[in-house]
């Protein structure tokens, strides 16, 4: 049985252009989002985000959901110029380019993760900081799509996560951004343009996600009166993860993008920040 779907935000004006534009979609097992960008101005000027009641159990159940969701949305069968996907998954671990093998892909993952035989397992190059992010994508989405698209780019969420925070003119101590999902997020330090620490968790209570990001404090030896945290993605401050987040952290802001189609959503700036960022 297809677990229902949820369709949480779309933008409130329909899709009336449908010549140079480009397909960005972003998925995970817990949802699915999509935005479509004009490729002459390249502003982002449509945007869907379903999200899924319950967390799928497998990539074939992943399938089925994007399957069902193709067949009901005109937007995606439109003919785009490019499209790029993004695997949303904690299947991943960054390599320095210096110590990189193309023929260890999976030894490098079994530092931190189960492998099969049978997994397939890419690679993106991050040149900002010159190391490579080996990971586990969805093979079988990816065949879904290129039978829908033809040629594709694809992505692990990870690395456009911190070519993104990269970009931004940061401050030179170590500061940390939790990206925050339904039930998972990202937390990634960076001090002076340099990736301290990237990891992936997945949360099922408050006190799991304080903890996660209270260890990683502990472990490159953050004070947590001082140091700034910046939150994207999946949280306002009324939720639980954020008022049990200030009880121990005193420096908390959102990292809002003023990207002009937040106009046409109900969602806050700080949300969908890999796709909607500005």
């Amino acid at each position: 049985m297809i677990k229902k779907t949820v369709l949480k935000k779309t933008s409130k004006i329909s899709l009336k252009k449908t010549k140079d534009i480009a397909l960005s979609i972003q998925f995970s097992l817990d949802g699915f989002s999509f935005c479509v960008i004009d490729t002459v101005t390249e502003e982002k000027i449509y945007f869907t985000e379903y999200k899924f009641a319950e967390t799928l159990n497998s990539p074939e159940d992943l399938l089925s959901k994007i399957e069902l969701i193709f067949k009901g949305n005109a937007n995606l069968q439109l003919d785009y110029n490019s499209v790029t996907v993004l695997h949303q998954n904690n299947l991943y671990t960054l390599v320095p380019s210096s110590y990189f093998d193309e023929g260890s892909l999976a030894t490098y993952l079994n530092f931190n993760i189960k492998t099969l035989n049978t997994d397939f397992i890419a690679f993106d190059e991050i040149t900002a900081i010159d190391a490579k992010n080996v990971y586990i994508p969805y093979i079988n989405i990816n065949n879904y799509l290129f039978q829908n698209f033809g040629e594709f780019e694809y992505k692990h969420h990870i690395s456009v996560l911190i070519e993104k925070l990269l970009k931004i003119e940061s401050l030179k101590e170590k500061t940390m951004y939790v990206n925050v999902y339904k039930n998972s997020f990202d937390i990634i330090v960076i001090e002076d343009k340099k990736i301290i620490i990237s990891n992936s968790f997945l949360y099922h209570s408050k006190e799991d996600f304080i903890y996660y990001i209270l260890f990683t404090a502990e472990q490159i030896q953050l004070n947590t009166e001082e140091f700034n945290l910046y939150f994207t993605g999946e949280i306002a401050t009324d939720s639980d993860i954020y008022k049990i987040t200030y009880t121990y952290i005193k420096n908390i802001f959102f990292l809002e993008s003023q990207n002009a189609i937040f106009e046409d959503l109900e969602a806050s700036n700080h949300s969908n920040f890999i796709l909607l960022s500005s």
